[in-house]
């Protein structure tokens, strides 16, 4: 059955407008020519756009013709103005655009955890206000949420969920009432992510993947045959409750400590890095870029040419070298016996002692040089010095006690977490929570990395197990940290674990996937009311 007029109109003005938003300003002739129209319906269908006030004329450009230079027609971007939301359990963001998504403000405040219902609703709605004042931006058209939790798939609004803050259901209540022109939206973080991925990020040649978020808790996003798929109530990549060898416990309804999320929760990989002297148990993790900043310290110094498994049976680094019984061994000086135990002795000394306390907890303790390490966490000692307990001390005198401590020169690193010692007397790091500002150990950080990657690939595993996607996305602020060096040990355990081929990638946006999902989605939801025929 041929389309009615008034559709076939409808169909060529949205690919028209499409045309426009993707390619840029466009000529008359460029439109016939994308289009495949004839040119009496191309200038009519110009005529009517820009009536509508959808198009307007932005230049000329010059063609290989006589005559007067043609006229560029693109969107009228200030046509609707948008705002995307990106609500974490502590924290909002938020940034403006026109309607071709150029970011025109941004915002970005904490809200603390015991910040009631209404003070937390009006510091969000005063962030998007200010944004939208800055951007001159009133009145918004479309607002696009991102947020942690279950939307109903019937009513698309979030469900109650336990453990999110109650000002999260209630936000966009608050701003409709707040922008009542506006036409509010929710949808899952992690959905919303994958959206950005594969628009703008690495997913970009695939139409179907999962992306896998590792941030402050992890989710997942599946995207089939180009579609983002919900499921029955909504729940789709809800992984954090998957059941996994390991947890400690199987989760509940109502909690998923039990689940995945024990094991690759920001906290659990805290926890991770602390058991491999890379972290300070003491630290702030509720800061979602304290944990992705370590992991990003952990891959930068196994580098990207680090290997995917550091066991070897062997010593090596020079004359007589003798390798340690386990793995990672290396050392001009005799090797130690604990496994990622490493000696980088320069001279005949023993290379790594085993320490009551050191080979108790599993940790290496080193010398570099005539001494042998103490009994702490990957303690050294360089040339001729002593490694002290429980740091990663080194220095020609002696090393400080802290935790990743260290000194380099004739002083001792102070007694601190971070410390570094460079020089006679060596300086004290900050106490705060972050990333150690002294080189972490390699050998630590190629563990703690292929243990991760371990936990990782047990969910990976089982997503690839039951939907095959071809490819996976580790995303989140942690999956984006741990860049190509974890999403390689990921898919190397893969391809040991299942049949099915599957390449996993690490995000090329991160965190920020969230809010310029958001965006998208607004964008698409505006332009599909605005670039709508008038008879619908």
């Amino acid at each position: 059955m041929p389309a009615s007029p008034s559709t076939a109109r409808a169909i060529n003005d949205r690919l028209a407008l499409r045309l426009l938003q993707q390619e840029g300003p466009l000529t008359a002739g460029q439109l016939k020519q994308l289009t495949g129209l004839s040119r009496p319906t191309v200038a009519d269908l110009v005529e009517r756009l820009a009536a509508s006030g959808l198009i307007t004329v932005v230049g000329e450009a010059g063609e290989q013709r006589r005559g007067p230079n043609a006229r560029l027609y693109g969107i009228v971007a200030d046509r609707a103005h948008l705002a995307a939301l990106d609500v974490r359990t502590a924290s909002v963001s938020v940034l403006v655009s026109d309607l071709l998504g150029r970011v025109l403000a941004e915002a970005a405040g904490p809200i603390g955890g015991d910040t009631g219902t209404g003070p937390a609703l009006e510091q969000a709605t005063a962030l998007v206000e200010r944004a939208v004042k800055e951007a001159g931006a009133e009145p918004l058209h479309t607002v696009g949420i991102g947020a942690p939790g279950l939307i109903d798939p019937a009513t698309g609004e979030l469900r109650d969920s336990a453990g999110l803050p109650a000002w999260h259901r209630r936000l966009v209540a608050a701003l409709q009432e707040r922008f009542p022109e506006a036409r509010v939206n929710v949808e899952n973080e992690t959905n919303l992510a994958a959206l950005a991925e594969q628009e703008e990020g690495v997913a970009r040649d695939r139409d179907t993947f999962v992306l896998l978020w590792l941030g402050h808790s992890p989710g997942a996003a599946v995207v089939l045959d180009g579609s983002l798929r919900r499921g029955a109530s909504g729940g789709t990549g809800e992984i954090g409750f998957l059941p996994v060898p390991g947890a400690p416990a199987l989760p509940s309804a109502t909690d998923c400590e039990g689940g995945y999320h024990s094991l690759v929760g920001s906290t659990a990989i805290a926890q991770l890095a602390a058991e491999h002297g890379l972290w300070d148990t003491t630290a702030d993790v509720s800061e979602p870029g304290a944990v992705a900043g370590l992991v990003r310290k952990a891959a930068e110094a196994v580098g990207e040419d680090g290997a995917l498994d550091d066991a070897s049976g062997s010593g090596s680094g020079g004359r007589g070298a003798s390798g340690g019984a386990d793995r990672a061994t290396s050392g001009r000086g005799d090797g130690g016996t604990e496994r990622l135990v490493s000696a980088r002795s320069a001279g005949d000394g023993a290379g790594c002692a085993d320490s009551d306390r050191g080979t108790d907890l599993g940790f290496p303790a080193c010398g570099e040089g005539g001494e042998a390490g103490g009994a702490g966490r990957v303690a050294s000692g360089a040339r001729g010095g002593q490694g002290d307990a429980d740091g990663v001390t080194s220095g020609r005198a002696y090393g400080g006690a802290g935790l990743l401590a260290s000194g380099v020169g004739d002083g001792g690193g102070g007694a601190d977490h971070t410390a570094v010692g460079d020089g006679d007397g060596g300086e004290v790091g900050d106490r705060g929570f972050g990333v150690p500002s002294v080189r972490v150990d390699r050998v630590a950080a190629g563990r703690f990395l292929d243990v991760l990657a371990d936990r990782i690939a047990l969910g990976v595993a089982s997503v690839v197990a039951i939907l095959d996607p071809g490819c996976v996305v580790l995303g989140g602020e942690v999956g984006k940290a741990g860049a190509d060096v974890l999403a390689r040990r990921v898919e190397e355990r893969i391809r040991r674990m299942s049949p099915l081929v599957t390449e996993v990638r690490a995000s090329g946006l991160g965190g920020s996937a969230v809010l310029r999902g958001a965006l998208l989605t607004a964008r698409e939801r505006a332009q599909d009311e605005l670039f709508a025929p008038p008879e619908r």
